[in-house]
């Protein structure tokens, strides 16, 4: 895990995620906290990561999607040589 992101305030931020209950209280507050770009960019990673394990190509992710062949090449990277926070994510929701 990345050293610079392990702050107090990160910490915070985390904690505060984890308090939430339902789809609804998570509107709320990613509304208030996040501009919608920024809440549309996340939710576009994990549908691109999703993709990606189903073993779809760049060409039909950017299609289905509109993300960039660098957010696809990010989401990839991380799928391969990240911390398994998108499977253990995805583990979890099946």
């Amino acid at each position: 895990m990345n050293k610079k992101l392990h702050t107090e305030a990160v910490d915070a931020l985390f904690d505060a995620i984890l308090t939430l209950k339902d789809r609804k209280e998570c509107y709320t507050f990613f509304e208030d906290i996040a501009t919608v770009n920024e809440i549309l960019s996340l939710s576009q990673r994990l549908e691109v990561a999703g993709m990606l394990r189903e073993h779809r190509t760049y060409l039909e992710i950017a299609q289905k999607t509109g993300a960039s062949t660098a957010t696809i090449s990010r989401v990839n990277r991380s799928l391969n040589y990240g911390n398994e926070g998108y499977e253990m994510v995805f583990q979890r929701l099946e």
